[in-house]
């Protein structure tokens, strides 16, 4: 079975967890990965560029009708919702979902409606229930759901809601998350 997309959706210390887990995955991990981290719509590329120093994927903030390249790291950027579409995406200033704009949730969502089972969703530290239906959709579509071992996470609150409404496939710690993602990926 070959995923098309892995989507991963954090908030609350984010960047450190995001640090450790892409640092951990290969040059070679060609599944496609697309993110949305909670932040300030303020904010500028330099989540890409941070996070650019642990992996030699390439990332890039996503730009509107972006086609989904094997090998990528996709970030959504500040006050879009990121959506996946047949091989591509699309980005969206619709009202914001659980609070936020990027919501978890609309990429997730949009994720299992087009490659149902091919998808693998991530749900990482955060201070919120954003990702919680999304993840919910993607296992019912029969993607398979990993979730940061909430005890780990900076804020488990994220994780928690995500274990409270989804029986996901694994819990585990992010570096075991990146390995997780090896395995079912090559």
């Amino acid at each position: 079975m070959a995923f098309e997309i892995v989507v991963i959706g954090t908030s609350l210390g984010g960047l450190s967890a995001l640090k450790i887990l892409l640092g951990n995955l290969p040059a070679d991990f060609l599944v496609p990965i697309a993110i949305v981290q909670h932040r300030h719509k303020e904010s500028n590329n330099t989540l890409q560029e941070l996070l650019q120093e642990y992996t030699s994927l390439p990332i890039r903030e996503v730009e509107d009708k972006d086609e989904i390249l094997l090998g990528h790291i996709y970030i959504a950027p500040a006050d879009y919702h990121l959506l996946v579409e047949p091989g591509h995406f699309a980005l969206s200033t619709d009202e914001p979902v659980s609070y936020a704009r990027p919501s978890i949730d609309v990429l997730f969502e949009s994720a299992a409606d087009v490659y149902s089972e091919q998808v693998i969703g991530v749900i990482l530290t955060g201070a919120n229930q954003d990702g919680m239906q999304g993840l919910k959709k993607i296992k019912a579509r029969g993607g398979l759901t990993i979730v940061q071992e909430p005890t780990t996470a900076q804020s488990d609150v994220m994780p928690e809601a995500a274990i409270s409404a989804v029986a996901v496939d694994w819990i585990l710690t992010l570096s075991n998350i990146a390995s997780q993602m090896v395995k079912l990926c090559h």
